[in-house]
C-alpha cells in the first residue's frame, strides 16, 4: 500500500519542475535581429514582430518598416525609412521628432544629441525622454539616428522605449545593442 507522502511525491516533482522550468525562462532573452536591410543589427529583448506602415513625415508620406517587441513590461521597437539623400533625410528626422514630440502632449520632454558609432552627423543623433505627467502613464525614450548608404541614400531610424523595463538596465542594453555596419 502506498503512503500519502508516496502518492503525493509526483505532483510535487511536477510543481518543483514547473518552477524550475520557470526560473529558466528569462523576461530578457536578448537576442540579435537585423533592421531592414540596410545593415542595422539592433539587440533586443525578445523575437520582435515586424511590420511596414506609411509614415506622415511633413508633407510626405514615408514607408516605414518597423520591428519590436513586448518583454518586461516594457516595449521596444525600432523604425526605418530610407531617404534619397542627405537633405530629405533631414527634413523627415525633423518631421519625425516634431511628430514624436506632439504626441508625447504635455509630458516633461528632454531633448539632447547623442552618439552612436557609423552614424552620420547629418542629421545629427537625438535622444528624448519624456515623462507625462499623468501618475502611472509610460514614459518613452527614443534615439532617433541616421547612416549614409553607398548607392547615395540615407538610412533613417528611431530606437524606442515606451514603458518602464521591470529590469533598469534594459532600456539601457537596448540603446547600446544598436550597430551600424
Amino acid at each position: 500500500m502506498l503512503s500519502s507522502v508516496s502518492r503525493s511525491r509526483p505532483a510535487l516533482f511536477a510543481a518543483t519542475a514547473a518552477v524550475a522550468l520557470a526560473a529558466c525562462s528569462p523576461t530578457f532573452n536578448w537576442r540579435e535581429a537585423p533592421i531592414a536591410d540596410a545593415g542595422l543589427i539592433a539587440l533586443l529583448p525578445c523575437k520582435p514582430d515586424r511590420a511596414n506602415r506609411a509614415l506622415p513625415l511633413g508633407a510626405e508620406s514615408v514607408q516605414v518598416d518597423m520591428a519590436g517587441c513586448e518583454a518586461g513590461g516594457a516595449t521596444f521597437a525600432i523604425a526605418h525609412a530610407s531617404a534619397a539623400s542627405p537633405e530629405q533625410a533631414e527634413t523627415w528626422l525633423n518631421a519625425w521628432r516634431a511628430a514624436t514630440r506632439s504626441q508625447l502632449g504635455n509630458a516633461q520632454m528632454t531633448e539632447a544629441p547623442a552618439t552612436l558609432k557609423r552614424a552620420t552627423a547629418a542629421p545629427a543623433p537625438v535622444r528624448l525622454d519624456a515623462q507625462p505627467p499623468q501618475q502611472g502613464a509610460a514614459p518613452v525614450q527614443v534615439l532617433w539616428f541616421a547612416q549614409s548608404q553607398k548607392d547615395g541614400r540615407v538610412s533613417l531610424y528611431q530606437a524606442t522605449v515606451l514603458g518602464r523595463p521591470s529590469a533598469p538596465e534594459a532600456a539601457k542594453t537596448f540603446f547600446d545593442g544598436l550597430r551600424l555596419p
